[in-house]
């Protein structure tokens, strides 16, 4: 997966909105005013990867089967896992993943923010 693609993903979830609320490199995807997804555009080592949130079992199911996945970056380590885009990790994997971002992001909302999530068009 490219970084275009993945950008059309995120963007593609139900109220996802991307700005940047910390620097100029980092962009970040919310979706109900909460992060699911971020990814450095400018990366040191000229690998991007995108950095979203995961149930910490699967987290830890997931770094042990595939290499491109790790800890994610200035994050809660189990809550966060960092992508690599050009790894052994499938493209249907990293879009999976972002779905999977999102509903744990809105499963963790009162009640009556998932409620009005479940009503957004």
């Amino acid at each position: 997966m490219n970084i275009e693609e993945l950008r059309n993903h995120c963007l593609s979830v139900k109220g996802a909105t991307e700005s940047f609320p910390f620097d100029k490199k980092t962009l970040v995807f919310k979706v109900m005013g909460k992060m699911f997804a971020y990814i450095n555009l400018e990366p040191k080592d000229a690998l991007f990867r995108v950095d979203m949130k995961c149930d910490p079992d699967k987290s830890t199911e997931l770094r042990e089967k595939y290499t491109g996945i790790t800890y994610g970056t200035h994050t809660r380590e189990l809550m966060w896992n960092a992508v690599y885009l050009l790894s052994d990790v499938p493209d249907s994997l990293i879009q999976e993943l972002i779905n999977h971002s999102v509903s744990e992001v809105i499963n963790k909302l009162p009640k009556k923010k998932q409620a009005e999530y479940k009503d957004l068009k």
